[in-house]
């Protein structure tokens, strides 16, 4: 049973405890090793080398290089930060062990070809996540509050209160043409694709059959359908005549919280593909008990199972390129580090960029990258709580939209909360709850750059840009929340996000619309260099970047070897 919260007062809630939200237990969020060694750089014969060295232990890299040591090839990450992850690392606060990022998950637990492809890939490295399973979240809209569950038929209900009286004959309609069209968005498993011709024999010639036998039980109305999976989703929309005000907006947000990005530039193979995990029978959403840094730490035990080897603070300067050809590259003070056989980047691409000698970099790609738009950064809020006074029957996440009218791409419009204690204890101390909220990739890094963090204007900055977080935060927890009784106050900026995590201005990574544009994919003009993560295809999202890893991983082992790993994966 839900838990209706009281109506948020602003001025009883907001402007009481203003002041004290702009101390923090520290200056900015930072992080403590997760408890695995740090590798050394020196191969098995004594130099400081690999056969392919991976920039980044975000899952994209993480998975890259799990892959590489799975098909048996020396692999080194070389990650900056002090702990592994990403935008996915956990971090250690008086005994509060928090999110940095992602928080809503699926499919840890699937198996077979239409599996996760995370899941595809932590199932090759033999690692397993423990789940706390749920299937519904908090949804605070302007037309009201309500308790959003996953499924076929529970969000009709929510329709019928919160939409137009045509709103559920046009939900229905909807999920009738893009259901049976979801088995062609996941005909190929993800861990079958590779970058080069080898992809007919892995994945079109192996999974013809099945492609077949899918695209015969579609119909030929479903096959129509299946041909714009690389269009749009918003034209899907359009062409079943969907006018529903909410049920627009609706997709609008799940679009941007998968993608970055409205119906009007998402693919629809990935809307698709989610309504077949959200919207089936039987269907739930995982959250891991150990918190997101558990991703990290499984695929972190597989890389090392394997032998490969992950390396901490060992930041990389430049990559080296001799004779046209990415040969290895020069950590912070100094020291080269050679990739016999090649360098992968999970840097963004223009990070990547950053770290290219100017001179080995044709003009096209480089006015290409830096001309490719980019999706805004964030605004964090960490928090650590005494538990009292907080609903017993709190869910674990909350939405809240301040406004359609401005779009959920509107800066300061839409946060998200996460309170993973209340299906994970562990993270937090006994009797005290653990909070991260966050806007999703709309903060402009326009108004912090430069900025001092140091300074005054930046600290009255943070304090401003945080208070719409804060509200959310009261809006969710209810009147029993008092931020004084909070233990940890964590505020993230965009120049947090770049700092840490190494991000161009911040950035969640390129705002690339379908069908008027496509991600440049894992190859470079640089012989032996290759890129995965998030500025590569498919795209943003834990999924897309897992699966682009796996990609790469495929595209630097033969086609036998590739076909193995389907093999003794059982896809």
């Amino acid at each position: 049973m839900a838990l209706r919260f009281q109506p948020f007062s602003p001025l009883l809630n907001f402007r009481s405890t203003k002041r004290s939200r702009t101390v923090l237990a520290r200056n900015e969020v930072s992080a403590t090793s997760n408890g695995y060694p740090s590798s050394t750089l020196t191969s098995k014969q004594g130099k400081p080398e690999a056969d392919i060295i991976v920039i980044g232990s975000g899952i994209g890299g993480l998975c890259c290089g799990g892959l590489l040591a799975r098909y048996g090839q020396d692999v080194l990450v070389l990650e900056s930060h002090d702990v592994a992850g990403g935008a996915a690392h956990s971090f250690d606060i008086k005994g509060y062990k928090f999110d940095s990022g992602p928080s809503l998950f699926s499919g840890f637990q699937s198996r077979g070809p239409q599996a996760n492809p995370l899941a595809q890939v932590l199932d090759a490295l033999g690692e397993s996540i423990p789940c706390a399973n749920y299937d519904s979240w908090m949804v605070y809209v302007p037309e009201g509050e309500f308790l959003s569950r996953i499924g076929p038929t529970e969000f009709f209900k929510d329709l019928e209160k919160y939409a137009g009286p045509d709103s559920a004959r046009e939900w229905r309609k909807l999920l009738d043409a893009i259901l049976p069209i979801s088995a062609a968005a996941m005909a190929l498993p993800p861990l079958s694709i590779r970058g080069d011709l080898g992809v007919i024999s892995t994945a079109a010639a192996r999974y013809a059959p099945s492609l077949l036998k899918t695209f015969a039980q579609m119909g030929p109305q479903g096959a129509l359908g299946a041909t714009k999976l690389l269009r749009p989703f918003s034209e899907i929309i359009d062409s079943l005549g969907i006018k529903e005000p909410f049920i627009r907006n609706w997709l609008d947000l799940l679009a941007f919280l998968l993608a970055g990005v409205k119906t009007n530039g998402i693919l629809s193979a990935e809307m698709v593909y989610m309504f077949s995990e959200w919207y089936k029978p039987g269907c739930t959403l995982e959250y891991p008990l150990q918190g997101s840094g558990a991703i990290v730490d499984a695929l972190v035990r597989g890389l090392q199972k394997f032998g490969g080897r992950i390396s901490l603070k060992s930041h990389v300067e430049n990559i080296v390129v001799e004779n046209g050809r990415a040969a290895g590259v020069k950590l912070r003070g100094g020291q080269f580090v050679r990739a016999k056989k090649a360098v992968v980047s999970n840097a963004s691409m223009w990070d990547t960029l950053s770290l290219l000698p100017p001179e080995v970099v044709p003009k096209s790609y480089r006015d290409n990258i830096k001309s490719t738009p980019q999706c805004e950064s964030f605004m964090h809020l960490h928090l650590g709580f005494d538990a009292e006074g907080i609903p017993d029957d709190l869910g674990i996440h909350h939405i809240v939209v301040n406004d359609w009218d401005r779009g959920v791409d509107a800066d300061q419009n839409v946060v998200l909360i996460s309170v993973p204690g209340v299906l994970s204890p562990n993270l937090a101390p006994p009797g005290k709850h653990i909070l991260h909220a966050y806007t999703p990739g709309t903060e402009p890094f326009e108004i912090w750059e430069g900025l001092d963090r140091r300074s005054n204007e930046y600290k009255n900055l943070k304090a401003e840009r945080s208070e719409v977080l804060w509200r959310a935060v009261e809006k969710a927890l209810g009147p029993g929340f008092n931020c004084e009784k909070c233990e940890v106050k964590l505020v993230g900026t965009p120049l947090t996000h770049k700092r840490f995590l190494r991000r161009n201005r911040g950035t969640y990574g390129p705002a690339i619309l379908a069908g008027k544009g496509t991600f440049p994919g894992h190859s470079t003009p640089i012989p032996q260099l290759l890129c995965c993560g998030d500025s590569t295809f498919p795209g943003i999202g834990v999924p897309a970047v897992a699966a682009s890893g796996a990609i790469v991983a495929n595209s630097l082992v033969s086609v036998a070897e590739h076909s193995q790993l389907l093999d003794a994966v059982g896809i």
